[in-house]
């Protein structure tokens, strides 16, 4: 299928069902992060599933390829990702699978009432707003900073638009805010349930933590084993 890119957008391949994704690198371009979540999230046969924040549609795409679920909506307030989003979900002729819609974090559960999702993912902004941030209107700092939204948004709509006793949550994040994140969780009743680490290598501290959570689960978490990323020799360590 012949898809027609804008001015510094490129056509990449995901390796992954012959799926490819559109993107600016001069906006922001999905990394590591996205395809560690996509493995790490459960999704079961005809689960409907909600990206929070989807950027250019990684997640979406990913766990259409990945998993058995029955349909996908990615959420993004950016008019300009979203429009990539949009024709990368045409482009893989997954119109069928997911949706995109132009929208705030923030107002989640007005746009999608009375839908309740049976997954929420989400790969949220990592920093705080005054970490390092010098243009809040530029789209990579929108992506890393909460500048748009923050995770007690992400969390407490999430609450709102899971299934009760059995709707699920899923996050990639960064550990120095791990008793942040759980505390909120509690607050919005997603009990915490699976806890991964990813270290860049063995013998490095945690990177990023991955977060399963069960809205109104009982209370007991597993710790699973660590994502070692590279050997000492460079070599990804986890093909």
């Amino acid at each position: 299928m012949t898809t027609k890119l804008k001015p510094g957008e490129r056509l990449d391949d995901l390796q992954l069902g012959g799926y490819e994704i559109i993107q600016n690198a001069e906006r922001f371009c999905f990394g590591i992060d996205a395809v560690l979540l996509s493995d790490f999230v459960r999704v079961k046969k005809d689960e409907t599933v909600l990206d929070l924040g989807t950027g250019t549609g990684i997640l979406p795409i990913l766990l259409a390829a990945k998993t058995r679920g029955k349909h996908f909506t990615g959420l993004e307030i950016q008019a300009e990702s979203a429009d990539m989003a949009e024709r990368s979900v045409e482009h893989n002729r997954l119109g069928d699978q997911i949706d995109i819609v132009t929208g705030d974090i923030k107002e989640a559960a007005e746009i999608f009432r009375p839908a309740f999702f049976d997954v929420i993912v989400t790969n949220p902004p990592y920093m705080l707003s005054e970490h390092g941030l010098q243009n809040p209107q530029d789209a990579k700092a929108i992506a890393r900073h909460e500048v748009l939204c923050t995770l007690d948004d992400i969390l407490r709509e999430s609450g709102k638009l899971l299934q009760e006793s059995k709707g699920r949550f899923y996050m990639i994040h960064k550990p120095f805010r791990l008793a942040e994140i759980i505390i909120k969780m509690n607050q919005y009743k997603i009990e915490p349930k699976r806890i991964q680490f990813i270290h860049p290598y063995v013998d490095k501290e945690p990177s990023m933590v991955l977060i399963e959570g069960i809205k109104g689960g009982k209370s007991r978490v597993k710790i699973e084993a660590p994502v070692i990323m590279y050997d000492r020799g460079g070599r990804d360590s986890c093909s």
